[in-house]
């Protein structure tokens, strides 16, 4: 079977064959990285489950168009919003608008989750960073048996 032109596995971005508005970005920059793809294909399989390179390739560039897709629905609303950064309520507006109702909850749910830690992460590490200096200033190594009563 030949591929197309274009496609993850082969051909030539250059050879005209490709008429999308991202024809002149180089392939690489265009898709997800086919490991990542692999990777994620993998862990709905049993453990001696193989993916065809094919169907990797076609996975890695379906889910690269999805991803433009969903994204270039959400940066325009920032651009008619007068916006220039795209946010994760933009993504599930886009979402929605796109007709992937049946996502939004459960990804309201994980955007919620991930402010939260990042919120955590945010307000702890100056902590953190307090915490490491003291044990850089006063190296002090703790055994558990310097807790036990002799």
């Amino acid at each position: 079977m030949a591929e197309a032109p274009g496609s993850p596995g082969g051909g030539s971005h250059e050879s005209g064959g490709d008429q999308s508005p991202r024809s002149n970005v180089r392939e690489q920059d265009r898709y997800l990285p086919i490991a990542n793809i692999s990777r994620i294909m993998k862990k709905a399989l049993p453990a001696n489950g193989k993916i065809a390179k094919d169907a990797k390739e076609t996975v890695q560039e379906c889910v690269s168009e999805f991803i433009s897709f969903i994204t270039s629905e959400a940066s325009d609303k920032c651009q008619r919003e007068k916006r220039k950064t795209i946010n994760g309520d933009d993504l599930l507006w886009a979402m929605a608008t796109l007709g992937f109702e049946d996502y939004i909850d459960p990804l309201k749910v994980y955007l919620t989750r991930y402010r939260e830690v990042t919120l955590f992460c945010y307000l702890v590490s100056p902590f953190l960073n307090l915490v490491s200096n003291f044990e850089l200033l006063y190296p002090i190594k703790l055994r558990s048996s310097d807790f036990v009563e002799k």
